[in-house]
């Protein structure tokens, strides 16, 4: 039970209510099926990817490193959200309090933007790797890999640390009831009775200059690498060249696709596009691009399927 509020709340003693999906309370236990389901297979999926380039020497190259990461980064992600999200949907557990709602909006802002940074590393691999391949080995090193690992972390702190001290400075005074699945900052903003508008413009710059950030540069890497490889001699070495950036190219459109609908539905969307839309896609967005993105670098990076089939055939030699 939600606890009751005075005219202006301490945050500490504060509870509020996730109500799921609104408006679709009979049909919370058929949605959560195939989010367990997905929950279930991203978890595994990406620990299975990530205990294979641990521990395939083969496979220590830049571009699985940063896959590794973005494995890590899934798997946290689709976590901090999925199971009090599938906790809604089969034991009605709404409430969360005000301190633990904080903490959850911190982790998913943070390892967005993680992500976001982790992406524009691996678009700036396949950049060096094409329009450099001499020179690969030398520039993207394993100091330079951890550095830029390192890189992105403490810039994504920096970047989302701030929200905790935007909510926690704002007067609450009786609204507690989320209409969503789980705490995000502009969610728990809308709570205050207070002005919110340094929460809505800092929001806004984080989105701009952070991950639109990352998008431009992300387009200019891809810019250069598709002047490079149209300036390559037989149409077998371009396929080649491209081959090696689909992987990436899809992860990069599953990621932001739905992130910049979520984004754009909530701020400008809210009288044209239903609730239930926006926050039925925001559910799935935590979960289904983490369980699409091993399978995509399984199914596109031949050295990834080598190293699958040799492991599975010792599993079975062994039993």
């Amino acid at each position: 039970m939600a606890s009751s509020f005075n005219n202006h709340s301490d945050p500490q003693d504060m509870w509020y209510v996730l109500t799921g999906i609104p408006g679709m309370e009979d049909s919370h236990i058929w949605i959560s099926i195939p989010i367990c389901s997905i929950y279930f297979v991203a978890v595994l999926g990406n620990i299975f990817l990530i205990f294979l380039i641990v521990t395939e020497k083969h496979l220590h190259e830049p571009m699985y490193l940063f896959l590794c990461m973005l494995a890590l980064a899934d798997v946290l992600l689709s976590t901090a959200t999925a199971p009090k999200m599938l906790a809604i949907f089969w034991f009605h557990s709404t409430a969360i309090s005000f301190g633990s709602c904080v903490s959850q909006m911190f982790f998913i802002h943070f390892i967005f933007v993680t992500e976001s940074a982790i992406l524009l590393a691996m678009a700036f691999d396949r950049y060096v790797a094409i329009c450099y391949p001499l020179r690969y080995t030398t520039i993207l090193t394993t100091s330079v890999i951890e550095k830029i690992g390192m890189g992105a972390v403490i810039r994504s702190f920096c970047i989302c640390f701030p929200f905790t001290f935007l909510v926690y400075r704002l007067k609450y005074c009786g609204r507690n009831i989320i209409p969503h699945s789980y705490c995000e900052h502009m969610g728990i903003a809308r709570m205050a009775c207070d002005d919110i508008n340094i929460n809505i413009i800092y929001g806004l710059t984080v989105a701009l200059f952070s991950t639109g950030l990352d998008i431009v540069f992300i387009i200019t890497s891809y810019t250069k690498i598709l002047h490079e490889v149209f300036h390559l001699p037989s149409w077998a070495a371009r396929f080649k060249a491209l081959n090696t950036c689909c992987s990436h190219i899809c992860v990069i459109l599953m990621f932001y696709t739905p992130a910049f609908f979520s984004f754009f539905a909530h701020r400008f969307g809210g009288k044209t596009i239903p609730c239930q839309i926006h926050i039925l896609v925001a559910n799935f967005y935590v979960v289904v691009p983490p369980m699409l993105n091993p399978i995509i670098y399984g199914v596109k990076t031949k050295q990834i399927q080598d190293q699958i089939i040799l492991l599975f055939s010792y599993i079975s030699i062994c039993c």
